[in-house]
């Protein structure tokens, strides 16, 4: 009847247009992030006027006298937008609507949870969705950068010069996070932040995030939890859009998305991204740059294919290459591998395909493919660091429905290439690359009990050429207590083969020596998740939406660096004990009816492991940059009248152990409570393409400490004294007996700044 009712309106507008009738018309299209809203709603307030779009998103408004109205589009699972129009007599007006999604609306379509499309609401396993409305609340030029805003997600620097980090989700460090663009396992451990780093923002459609361990479906690394960066669909992506941002440290980002249709069949979709900081800046005066500088060029691509049935075929390719040091303020690309001014410089080239095909045959059959390269040529002073790393990855998945039950079955296959100069990958007389092949196969059946109850059982078994056979069962309830209540109980096992090299390479090649006590088994663990969703109506428009999670997992074996025992050294053993992660997180979504919207998230966290002491007894201990309590929040107004959007975000943390040299080191055993608090004013063209966007980031001004980097006047400790076992002598030039060390670090070490940025879409 809708579309009926759009056709009819057509067809009467153009007659009208025809015959040259007096009375105006307001027409146009309504969209959101550069997609039409099919069948979106239009109303003028205080009549009973009204239309629906048709199913490309356009809608007309006709037979309107002179005068002033306001025009107000919605849609489910959209924020409202009003316009004020002035109609003179007569005119054909075209008012355009660009729609912003709720920030984590409920009534998403996501496929991380169960590798299928499914309602948010009726998905057993809890998704969390952030499109990106979310992320401009805080532009940033990296989705690492980004994540900081999502509750239970930390992004972490790992080092003080070069700035390496990692993704924490409820306080389980980046190895234990399997990042995904589309759902392929693209990103490898030695890249884990670089599948982050680069992804155009034109090119997102959403994020995905899911935390706590989902082997089942996606293999080992999923212990922590998923963050799957879903990408545009090409055909429904805007002609053009740009995006170009510059802060008071003299950072410049520039994004380009741009569409292109070849024939009937066939669309492309390109996205540039490209940054660059070439200021050095030493703010805490410790003779090191404060942030690494950066020039990062990523292009990627995606190209859709319309085939018979509507079958799905799309290949996506992306390239990123990276120059970035930090280092003495005087260094210089002269200075690189040379041991006279210290430097850590890192070259990185990396290159990576998706692909996605549906069989041509009557059942649902999709296969997957994906194959990233990586190169890394890397100086932590005067110490090389060159690795090589290539994935491929296959997938064969087959959709069944039978009567109540939905099943999943597929077969997977994972190959792994991985070479460096260091001994990860050396014999005594020749060095040997590291080859793992990982096939698999796994089987999900989500059966609805009745229309209130769901259960989702999995279960995966790979085999790791290394370490053999691995097994990760899953289960999953949810039940619906009523239309605003639904109620979720997961249980899984984790399975992870750590592989050191790859993934703490900032921190090995840099000031520290590995060292690897004994033969590392695969890490185990078991997982409890409990979620509770409740959505409040309230008088006059306002809606409280309530997302509580408690979580526990248990580690039979966990591989834990450890700092303490040698300031020179980590080293790494098979837990002799447990170890455990559990906590309870909450987040809530508000809309009142004044036009204020808030998303505001905390956690508590209770991490430690447990380990025998020199008497025998059990011992539990935090383990390093691991905080206990976390908050975020995003609060937003729109000022319809001044089309001004005002957003103000920001972070708070907790005190987190930081790794020390010695009993004797000086500095803090605890980092301070911190926060990172933001502030934006947006105004966007009503009916237009451009947006103006500014304001300032960390507004407190917070940094760390100076004293975060040990010893930077010796970085290559040519006055340090050691012992004849290796341990720091304490000398009159260095009381505390400390060693050049950057990995001290818990919070970036850039202050203030102002940001200006502008977007300008062609619809």
């Amino acid at each position: 009847m809708k579309t009926l009712f759009t056709i009819i309106s057509l067809s009467l507008s153009t007659i009208y247009a025809v015959y040259g009738q007096a009375e105006g018309r307001i027409a146009g299209k309504i969209t959101a992030d550069e997609q039409s809203i099919p069948f979106a709603n239009v109303e003028i307030l205080g009549t009973k006027q009204g239309a629906s779009a048709n199913g490309e998103g356009y809608f007309v408004l006709q037979n309107l006298e002179a005068g002033t109205y306001q025009l107000r589009a919605s849609s489910v699972g959209y924020e409202a937008l009003t316009k004020s129009i002035n109609l003179k007599e007569g005119q054909k007006l075209t008012v355009n609507f660009n729609l912003s999604e709720v920030a984590d609306a409920l009534e998403e379509v996501v496929i991380t949870g169960t590798l299928k499309e499914v309602n948010r609401l009726e998905s057993a396993v809890p998704v969390e969705v952030y499109n990106p409305t979310f992320f401009k609340k805080n532009p940033t030029p990296t989705i690492y950068d980004a994540l900081q805003n999502v509750n239970g997600v930390r992004p972490q620097l790992n080092c003080n010069v070069c700035n390496t980090g990692d993704i924490h989700i409820n306080g389980l460090e980046g190895p234990y996070t399997m990042i995904l663009i589309d759902g392929m396992p693209i990103v490898s451990g030695l890249a884990s932040v670089y599948g982050l780093f680069g992804i155009p923002n034109s090119m997102i459609r959403r994020i995905e995030i899911v935390k706590g361990p989902a082997s089942s479906l996606y293999g080992s690394e999923a212990v922590g939890g998923l963050i799957n960066i879903i990408t545009k669909d090409p055909k429904n992506a805007l002609p053009l859009s740009i995006d170009v941002m510059s802060t008071s440290w003299q950072e410049y980002n520039i994004d380009v998305g741009h569409r292109l249709k070849l024939g009937d069949k066939v669309s492309v979709l390109t996205g540039v991204n490209y940054f660059n900081y070439n200021k050095s800046i030493d703010n805490n005066n410790d003779g090191f740059t404060d942030v690494t500088l950066q020039d990062r060029l990523s292009i990627f691509q995606k190209w859709n294919f319309e085939r018979k049935d509507n079958r799905l075929f799309s290949l996506a390719g992306r390239y990123l290459y990276e120059d970035r040091w930090g280092g003495e303020m005087n260094w210089a690309p002269d200075y690189r591998g040379g041991d006279e001014v210290y430097g850590e410089s890192i070259y990185t080239k990396r290159w990576e395909l998706i692909g996605n095909y549906q069989l041509p045959v009557q059942e649902e059959m999709l296969f997957t493919f994906s194959y990233n390269a990586h190169n890394q040529n890397s100086y932590y002073g005067d110490v090389p660091y060159m690795a090589d790393q290539k994935i491929a990855f296959g997938q064969l998945t087959w959709d069944k429905n039978v009567k109540s039950h939905d099943l999943l079955l597929g077969s997977a296959l994972r190959y792994t290439y991985y070479d460096d100069n260091t001994p990860a990958t050396a014999s005594e007389d020749r060095n040997l690359a590291d080859e793992t092949w990982l096939p698999g196969l796994f089987v999900q059946d989500d059966i609805s009990l009745t229309d209130r109850q769901r259960l989702l059982l999995g279960m995966r078994y790979d085999y790791n050429s290394n370490h053999g056979s691995i097994f990760t069962p899953r289960l999953a309830y949810k039940i619906t207590l009523d239309d605003n209540n639904i109620l979720r109980l997961n249980a899984g096992t984790g399975f992870r083969v750590v592989n050191l090299f790859t993934e703490e390479h900032a921190a090995l090649t840099g000031s520290r020596e590995v060292v690897i006590a004994e033969a590392l088994h695969p890490e185990q663990s078991y997982n409890l998740n409990l979620n509770y969703i409740k959505k409040m109506y309230l008088r006059e428009g306002s809606y409280i939406g309530l997302d509580a999670t408690a979580w526990h997992t248990y580690f039979t074996n966990q591989i834990l660096p450890d700092y303490d025992t040698d300031p020179n050294q980590i080293i790494y053993r098979n837990l002799d004990a447990y170890a455990v992660t559990q906590g309870i997180s909450v987040n809530l979504d508000t809309e009142f009816a004044n036009g204020i919207n808030v998303l505001a998230g905390g956690s508590f966290m209770n991490v430690f492991f447990a380990e025998e002491d020199a008497e025998g007894k059990l011992e539990k201990r935090r383990p390093v940059l691991t905080e206990r309590w976390t908050g975020t929040w995003a609060v937003s107004y729109t000022i319809d009248k001044l089309n001004l959007g005002i957003d103000y975000t920001g972070n708070l943390y907790g005190p987190m152990r930081l790794p020390l040299l010695s009993d004797l080191d000086p500095r803090d055993e605890m980092s301070p409570w911190w926060s990172l608090q933001n502030i934006q004013l947006s105004w966007a063209q009503s009916g237009g393409s451009w947006e103006i966007y500014g304001g300032v980031k960390n507004l407190l001004n917070f940094t760390p400490p100076a004293n975060s980097i040990a010893r930077p006047d010796d970085p290559f400790d040519r006055e340090v004294t050691f012992g004849e076992g290796g341990e720091v002598v304490p000398t009159p030039n260095n009381p505390y007996g400390l060693t050049f060390d950057p990995a001290y670090v818990y919070a970036p070490n850039q202050g203030i700044r102002g940001f200006l940025g502008v977007r300008y879409v062609i619809q």
